[in-house]
């Protein structure tokens, strides 16, 4: 082999890690933005006395629900995503269990989006910002 193919190969190896770190400085960045808005959002929903609610889990199948040991409260007309009292955002789809149905759920908090549902197939997205501003606006209305 050249020096050429080396240093081509050197290259695009260069390239390649060059990207994805970008890439992962890029998504730390966006974590880092939407768990302010989720503690921004747990400051006002406490400050206005907006009731929390026992969470529930749901299976991936939808055909299943599950008690869970979060408190807080949904942001999305679903029920699919929660954010407890303690500033998590959860997702809260889970897979079907007896284990789940006799002692209950047990889904772990994640990394909040800033775009909910970007890249889904249906093609509907809303920044987290709206759907926080939303669920906060709705007060006790939100079912």
């Amino acid at each position: 082999m050249t020096d050429d193919g080396l240093d081509w190969r050197e290259r695009q190896r260069h390239a390649v890690r060059a990207h994805a770190e970008a890439d992962a400085r890029q998504r730390a960045a966006e974590h880092a933005e939407a768990a302010e808005l989720v503690s921004w959002f747990v400051a006002e929903a406490t400050r206005r006395g907006l009731p929390t609610t026992r969470l529930v889990a749901h299976s991936y199948d939808g055909r299943s629900r599950y008690r869970t040991r979060l408190t807080g409260w949904y942001v999305d007309r679903a029920c699919t995503r929660a954010v407890d009292v303690e500033g998590r955002f959860h997702l809260l789809t889970v897979p079907a269990s007896l284990q789940s149905r006799l002692f209950g759920a047990d889904p772990q908090p994640g990394p909040a989006p800033l775009v909910i549902g970007r890249g889904g197939r249906d093609g509907e997205s809303i920044p987290l910002r709206d759907l926080l501003t939303r669920r906060l606006a709705a007060g006790d209305n939100w079912s």
